[in-house]
């Protein structure tokens, strides 16, 4: 492939493929960050969480058995090369959850959406990848990294598995293989007895997606000649590359971050045909678009500081079981529980795919 397509826009395609998987799942399998916490608190249902960990524990199982048999080098991944610190995951995590409360859905969620018709999606994924590029390289990039520098470990991996490993002897794949063989098979076992075939199905594939990513750009960095980043999807600063891509594509490469951008609109457009039919809806209520907006700046700010979104951190970074994925992870949950008591407290808030 590489040969045929070069490396830019083969790492585009890995990309591509994954987003595709995602944007079905999210609207044939209803996989969303908001309406799973949504349902775990005021829904009383849990289904969807145990599809999420569905996803993480076959995405984690599939990352390091893929180490241990030499097919990736998961050190080389940006959550576990690069050091983040711990005021930053937090800060970053609780900014996201709340922004994602405010407004209506992560960045992942608001693709899905915008691949059905909704409009409003459009805007708040504007504003959203604007906000998170000046935090990342604009007006508010000399601050956050004061603030929350990043420091690079290139030779001892910024991870859990790796951490015990190193104590225990024991290989590190096969910590996180056991670990996330557990969760697989303990939210597999739920969604089995209760009949949720649909969310068992749509977890797994949103897990292997995840996977792919680490597996495909970790291959084209160790086969290719350029430098390129080991990494997976989110749905925060990708959103500002493919702004960025679309404005000056003359000038840049594409590459996997505008591949999986692209991958869930297309996938969100198929699903949305095959289950209610494609439809444009437009914002009816200014009040609320404001809202939204302003969690989308809150978003797009939150993501940068913590390194990653509620895909990004929640799935991506969780599944190689990095320092500070877990504490973005339950931040991301804390500020979106907030956000939902704050707003909705009784009626829906994530909208259903």
């Amino acid at each position: 492939m590489l040969d045929i397509l070069g490396e830019a826009w083969s790492i585009t395609v890995i990309g591509l493929g994954g987003g595709i998987v995602l944007g079905l799942a999210a609207r044939l399998g209803r996989f969303c960050t908001l309406g799973m916490i949504e349902d775990a608190h005021y829904g009383h249902d849990r289904s969807r969480l145990w599809m999420w960990a569905v996803a993480l524990g076959l995405a984690m199982v599939a990352n390091f058995v893929a180490e241990g048999a030499g097919l990736i080098r998961l050190h080389q991944a940006i959550y576990l090369y690069n050091g983040f610190t711990l005021a930053g995951a937090a800060l970053g995590g609780l900014l996201f959850g709340y922004g994602m409360a405010q407004a209506g859905n992560c960045g992942f969620g608001m693709l899905a959406r915008l691949g059905g018709g909704d409009l409003r999606a459009l805007v708040i994924a504007l504003v959203m990848g604007v906000a998170a590029y000046a935090m990342l390289s604009g007006p508010l990039a000399a601050l956050r990294e004061r603030l929350f520098p990043i420091d690079q470990h290139p030779d001892a991996a910024q991870g859990w598995a790796h951490l015990v490993g190193a104590a225990s002897g024991l290989p590190p794949w096969t910590i996180g293989g056991a670990l996330g063989l557990v969760v697989l098979l303990s939210a597999g076992l739920a969604l089995w007895r209760a009949r949720r075939w649909k969310e068992l199905v749509w977890g797994s594939a949103a897990g292997l997606a995840i996977s792919s990513g680490f597996l495909g750009t970790s291959w084209v960095a160790n086969t290719g000649f350029e430098h390129w980043l080991v990494h997976s999807h989110t749905f925060t600063a990708p959103v500002g590359d493919t702004i960025r891509y679309t404005m000056a594509s003359s000038g840049l490469e594409p590459d996997f971050a505008i591949g999986s951008v692209l991958g869930v609109l297309i996938g969100a457009f198929i699903g949305s045909l095959i289950r209610d039919g494609f439809r444009w809806e437009a914002c009816e209520d200014a009040r609320e678009l404001k809202r939204q907006m302003g969690g989308a700046v809150l978003m797009g700010f939150g993501a940068v500081l913590a390194a990653g979104c509620s895909v990004g951190q929640g799935l991506s970074a969780l599944s190689l079981l990095s320092f500070h994925a877990p504490v973005v992870a339950l931040t991301i949950w804390a500020g979106a529980w907030l956000g939902l008591r704050q707003l909705i407290l009784g009626h829906g808030l994530a909208r259903e795919f």
